[in-house]
């Protein structure tokens, strides 16, 4: 059964969103159906055969899929070298994402960010989706 590539990708923004295992997202490979929880609540009811991992299969967390801190340093390697340094010292503290993207729109290149980080994104949920045999259709 193809299942449609934008509700996973929902999922998978949901279950990022947030640190890992505070928000869950599995996907029935036999319906398509995505079951959502959430440790601030408001979580759908899960089946009772929620553990069968023949039929059901978590959404990753993005950190799962190497696309944290990993993602920014390839981005920054690739478009800001210069900054290389000052980004790392920015990912040995707390709120490091925010201060990272305050060092890309200050040097213009937020947008460009963005653009890559959705494209590398797409690229490995695609590829977790095939490493799992989920069939998908855009």
């Amino acid at each position: 059964m193809a299942i449609s590539f934008s509700n996973i990708d929902e999922a998978f923004f949901f279950v990022s969103m947030a640190q890992i295992s505070m928000n869950n997202a599995y996907l029935c490979k036999e319906t398509g159906e995505i079951f959502y929880t959430s440790a601030m609540g408001d979580s759908d009811e899960l089946p009772e055969d929620i553990d069968d991992q023949d039929k059901y299969i978590a959404i990753p967390h993005k950190n799962e899929l190497d696309l944290g801190k990993v993602l920014v340093i390839e981005f920054t390697s690739k478009f800001l070298s210069e900054e290389l340094d000052e980004v790392y010292s920015i990912f040995r503290h707390k709120g490091a994402y925010s201060r990272y993207k305050e060092l890309l729109e200050r040097k213009g290149v937020l947008e460009d960010w963005y653009k890559f980080e959705n494209e590398r994104q797409e690229l490995a949920l695609k590829k977790w989706c095939r490493e799992n045999d989920i069939e998908i259709e855009d």
